[in-house]
Order: C-alpha cells, then structure tokens, then sequence
C-alpha cells in the first residue's frame, strides 16, 4: 500500500512508519509541488489538515485521511470535498491534556503568581495553600480528551460536572449535561474547562450573557477552540469580575497579533497553544491501528461524521 505524509516534521513521520510497517511504500516531501505529484499517487494521506487541505483544494482525492491534529477545522472549510473517509487523532492527546490542566489548576490554588510577585517585590507571603479537593470542575465537551481528562482528576478529589451534545449518564462525572445548561452550570463550579471542537454549534457561545453568569472565583481555561470565546467580552468580564482569571491556550489568531487586548487583559494568561502537541511516536501507532482496520474493511477509530463535523 502507499502512504502520503503531509507533515512539517514529514521526515520524522516517514522514518517512524517505516519501522513500524517496512512493506509500506511511503511518499512524502517538504517541497509542495512534488506533495501535490505524490497525492496523485496515494490513495491514503497521513498529516496535518492544512496541508492536507490545500492538496484537497488542488483536486487531488484521496479514499481515507488521517489527520494527525485532534481539531479538523481546515479539512471543513466551504468548497473542499467530503467524499473520502477522515479520522481525526483520537485516544493520545488525553494526559497532556490532563497535566496542561492540572498545571494552572494547581497554580491557581496556589497563587503561583502572586507569591512570585512577592518574592520579587521582597515580601514574605505566609499564606497557606488551597487544595483541588471538593472543587468543582466543569469540563465543556466530554469526548476523547474530556473523559481522559476527569480521569485524571479524580484521584485529587474533585467534583466533577460535564457538558456534551446531550445530557447523558457518563461515569465518573455527576452530571452531564447538554449544551444549553452551560449557563446554569458555570455559576455553580470553580473550574470551567473548555473542550469543545471547532463547529457552527460551539462558536462565540462564552460571551458577556455566559461570563455574568460565572462564579466570581472561577478559574475558565480554554484548550479547545478560541472560536468558542467572544474575546472583548472575556477582557470585560475580567475587568468587571465576573470571573477570577483566565488560561487561554488557543485563540481566534494565531499567532496573537500584538494589539490585540489579550495580551495586557487583567488575570488572563496565554500559553500559546502549547496545551496538548501530537506525539508522532503516539501518532504513528494510531495510525497502525487504523490502518490494519482500514486493509480489514472494519472501522476506524476517530472516524469523523462530516455532518457533525466531528
């Protein structure tokens, strides 16, 4: 069988696919043009979905794709075809995510920062530290990532509250409920986690109506979609209080233009969408898998339901 690679790291890819599956015939480049001549060939493509998109938009077709990002907003754009199987990475991205969360949670119950202010303004800060246990933590989307990560915080004792299409029965969360209880819910918990996926359905949903709604201590982190936040409604509410502070990981544009208020924003931090990276290691045995799957005719894990968009 042969494989296209679409990767900025495509030699690292390749180099690994190559000693999990040495009979694969594996076709990639750095230079785009000989890209688009190789996609011809490849009735299966492995990379990142920007590249991958702009193969699409050159009218080359392949029958499956493995996108090696979680998000496949470039793969959804108008005009593009939907007539090929595309899975989405799944199943590896669950405990960075996990300690990308845990990280400002703790840091928040600590008062990281502010006991760094301290020390440099030469102040003795003998405040004792706060604890996750009894917190409690909304995560906004419970798929994949979602679930791995309320796994991880179970052991620290937390509450856990979650929102997903539909309200469900979903272990080890108390509730989980549909999209239009995120308003209910956000006043009720200490930590609001955004995980949702880029769709119609998610976007601009935490502006000013949500943020007044918020817990005046809250912690909101987004590591999903930076389309799901109003970002001049975030600054205000920060200004205003309705929230304690913000972690924002992804944002509408990236990378962040200078002007833009996020950067000087009272209580928010940016991370620079650094939350959860692909492992190409991790990536590459998902990609086994669903290769095997796909020469087997069975299904393939991540499969993505163009209709949904996930």
């Amino acid at each position: 069988m042969r494989v296209l690679i679409a990767e900025q790291d495509h030699a690292l890819y390749a180099r690994l696919l190559r000693e999990a599956l040495p009979e694969l015939d594996v076709l990639t480049s750095g230079d785009s043009a000989e890209l688009a001549r190789q996609a011809a060939q490849c009735p299966v493509w492995l990379g990142q979905p920007d590249l991958l998109a702009s193969l699409l938009r050159q009218g080359h077709r392949p029958d499956w794709l493995q996108s090696t990002w979680a998000g496949i907003t470039p793969l959804l754009a108008d005009g593009l075809s939907r007539d090929y199987r595309l899975t989405r990475a799944v199943g590896i991205f669950g405990q960075v995510m996990a300690e990308y969360v845990l990280t400002y949670m703790l840091g928040h119950e600590r008062e990281v920062l502010t006991r760094l202010m301290s020390q440099v303004e030469r102040k003795w800060d003998g405040r004792p530290g706060r604890s996750l246990e009894g917190r409690r933590v909304l995560i906004v989307g419970t798929g994949d990532i979602g679930c791995e990560v309320a796994r991880f915080l179970v052991p620290f004792g937390c509450k856990l509250y979650g929102i997903a299409s539909s309200p469900r029965q979903l272990a080890p969360f108390i509730e989980v409920a549909g999209l239009e209880d995120l308003g209910r819910l956000v006043g009720q918990v200490d930590y609001v986690l955004n995980l949702l996926p880029d769709t119609p359905a998610t976007h601009d949903i935490y502006d000013a109506a949500l943020f007044a709604r918020f817990n005046p201590d809250a912690l909101f982190i987004n590591a999903g979609r930076g389309a799901a936040v109003v970002d001049g409604d975030l600054v205000e509410a920060l200004t205003r209080g309705h929230l304690a502070a913000a972690v924002i990981d992804v944002c509408r544009q990236e990378p962040l233009p200078r002007n833009h208020p996020f950067w000087t924003a009272v209580g928010l931090l940016l991370t620079g969408h650094s939350s959860a990276p692909t492992s190409p290691e991790a990536m590459v045995r998902l990609f086994v898998e669903n290769l095997g799957a796909y020469g087997r005719g069975d299904g393939l894990r991540g499969e993505v339901d163009f209709q949904r968009g996930y």
